[in-house]
């Protein structure tokens, strides 16, 4: 694969309150800085999508790493990997049957904007966190 970045990266619905909620926990609870940003919709999260020939427009969280990318609860476990002690015992829920954690994920990705909103705008991080976001942020 080609242009692919040496780092995880974690592909996010940018407006999605509850994406941008996760990716603040992830930032908070991760056990270092090793993982980077980007939303779906921008720029670096579409030629990232294209370069792994996955959808333009994934309705899930899709984590890219060593040329490989998890979307969905896939994705949600293998994040737990980069966590600190205790969320990162979130990723006992793996043991379930992938067809309940999938069908589970689904559930609540489709009622992610009613629960949780939708924002105009995508998340801004703090200033000490700005390297980490692929995404070019324009403030205006």
């Amino acid at each position: 694969m080609q242009n692919l970045p040496p780092y995880p990266v974690v592909l996010f619905d940018g407006p999605c309150g509850l994406c941008q909620k996760s990716v603040q926990f992830l930032m908070r609870h991760e056990n270092g800085t090793e993982l980077r940003f980007a939303s779906i919709q921008s720029e670096k999260g579409q030629e990232l999508l294209k370069n792994m020939h996955l959808p333009l427009t994934p309705d899930e969280m899709v984590l890219v790493v060593n040329g490989e990318a998890f979307s969905g609860a896939d994705a949600a476990f293998e994040l737990c990997r980069y966590l600190t002690y205790p969320a990162r015992i979130l990723g006992i829920f793996r043991v379930l049957p992938k067809a309940l954690t999938h069908r589970v994920y689904r559930w609540v990705a489709r009622h992610r904007y009613q629960w949780f909103g939708k924002a105009e705008e995508c998340l801004l991080p703090e200033p000490d966190q700005s390297a980490r976001f692929l995404d070019e942020v324009k403030v205006s």
